[in-house]
């Protein structure tokens, strides 16, 4: 996830995760080792899609949050298509 190092992605990735699984009403179903997993992934994802989409730079602190906050609700959106689970 951007220029952060291996720490710095962890706390982004547990954050974003657990922003996106509240706006993905995954919350009560995740804890804390699958909200990091999430964010992480999403942060890549999100990187990834800016960058390709938008041409965009390496972000700062805050946006790569954001960033890793839409890649993981697109993760968890994803993921909830192939599990056949709704958000109720």
């Amino acid at each position: 996830m951007g220029n952060f190092g291996f720490f710095a992605s962890i706390i982004i990735g547990a954050l974003a995760g657990w922003i996106a699984s509240i706006f993905m009403k995954r919350d009560a179903e995740m804890g804390g080792f699958a909200n990091i997993i999430v964010g992480v992934l999403g942060g890549g994802l999100g990187n990834w899609l800016f960058r390709t989409l938008f041409n965009a730079s390496t972000p700062g602190f805050f946006m790569q949050i954001i960033y890793a906050v839409i890649g993981a609700c697109i993760l968890l959106f994803i993921v909830n298509l192939v599990t056949g689970r709704s958000n109720k």
